[in-house]
């Protein structure tokens, strides 16, 4: 059995930042890419940002240089370091990680999710 669990979220004024970690435990072979995804009410989850094994990221346009995803592979955790933020960040982020337990195929395995609340 796999889990992660995500904390670091909370109520942030505009302008303000915030990082979030996600720590993956149980049986863990390998962790490929991992990912940090946003829920918004009424609206569809979607790919804040992404990191590869070996490091490589991606984001989506809206948070293009103010959120930065990293990843310390002995610690099997992913960090979302979240600057300049605004209102419309506001959502539920969950984080997902791309990982072998032990027996084919590779699953992606979800967090509880966490609130990001912008709001003055």
């Amino acid at each position: 059995q796999v889990q992660l669990v995500e904390s670091g979220g909370g109520l942030v004024q505009p302008g303000g930042s915030l990082r979030l970690s996600c720590a993956a435990s149980g049986r863990i072979f390998s962790i490929y890419s991992m990912g940090w995804y946003r829920q918004a009410p009424g609206k569809q989850r979607e790919l804040v940002a992404s990191i590869t094994s070996s490091g490589s990221t991606n984001y989506t346009d809206s948070v293009k240089g103010r959120f930065t995803i990293s990843r310390d592979n002995a610690k099997n955790t992913v960090y979302l370091q979240m600057n300049s933020l605004k209102p419309e960040d506001t959502a539920v982020y969950y984080c997902m990680g791309n990982i072998f337990s032990g027996t084919y195929p590779i699953r992606g395995y979800w967090g509880q999710g966490t609130q990001v609340t912008v709001s003055t």
